[in-house]
């Protein structure tokens, strides 16, 4: 936040999947509210949520915060996002709301997933069968479960390195408060990552899964109609965030 408020006069915040706008109001009260621009947009599907939402930013005057009623794939989002967060966006919602990032050129993007059981539904099928050993990590139900989950966010992490962010996975509190605290941070430093996206194509293939995200983006595994791509260094794009920008 204090990168882009330092770099655009009127920043657009997305908090995607908001439920109750609790995250977008912390934010908008510490980075937006004293501030000359930005605008926070929250997007949930249940219209009383939105509603009460509404309501609550109404009587605290916070009169640049938006809301609207949509699922997070079928939002009207801004032409360019600076900052997307989803907390707890469950199961593929999460990946719809890194699309949105990808697909609106997001500076920073912070998601922490939840109750991802799309990767474990597609280990079960027959047509996932890495080869060697590698099925006995995920042979008995609460092993796949652990072990699709793991890869899902591995595959999320992957899939922002090869269009440019660089990524850091650490944890959004400590596991007494919530056991659903991987936080997956991005901060977009390059036009693309060939190296990552060789590297993504290949568990892909490795795996036998193709998450959703993977499948709205059009990346497909190595040898399945996927063109290898050079083995280069990324190349940085104009409005990159600085490296030294801070994590914030």
């Amino acid at each position: 936040m204090e990168d882009v408020q330092q770099r655009h006069a009127n920043p657009v915040v997305v908090d995607a999947g908001s439920g109750n706008a609790y995250l977008g109001f912390v934010v908008y009260e510490l980075f937006l509210k004293d501030s000359g621009g930005g605008e926070l947009l929250s997007i949930e599907g249940r219209p009383d949520l939105t509603e009460r939402a509404k309501g609550r930013a109404e009587r605290l005057h916070f009169d640049r915060m938006r809301f609207q009623t949509a699922h997070i794939d079928a939002a009207e989002y801004p032409e360019r996002i600076h900052v997307l967060m989803a907390l707890h966006a469950c199961d593929t919602a999460t990946d719809d709301a890194l699309v949105a990032a990808i697909k609106h050129g997001a500076d920073h993007v912070a998601v922490v997933p939840c109750c991802q059981a799309e990767v474990a539904a597609q280990l079960k099928e027959k047509k996932a069968k890495p080869a060697g050993s590698m099925s006995l990590l995920f042979q008995h139900p609460w092993h796949r479960r652990e072990f699709g989950s793991h890869l899902t966010n591995v595959i999320r992490a992957l899939t922002l390195e090869s269009f440019g962010y660089q990524v850091t996975v650490t944890e959004l509190t400590g596991w007494e408060h919530s056991l659903k605290n991987e936080l997956i941070l991005g901060r977009r430093v390059h036009r693309d990552n060939r190296r990552a996206r060789l590297q993504l194509q290949a568990l892909l293939a490795e795996t036998g899964v193709q998450p959703r995200l993977t499948r709205l983006l059009g990346i497909t595994p190595a040898g399945a109609g996927s063109e290898p791509m050079p083995d280069v260094e990324p190349e940085p794009v104009q409005d990159a965030v600085p490296e030294s920008a801070p994590e914030s």
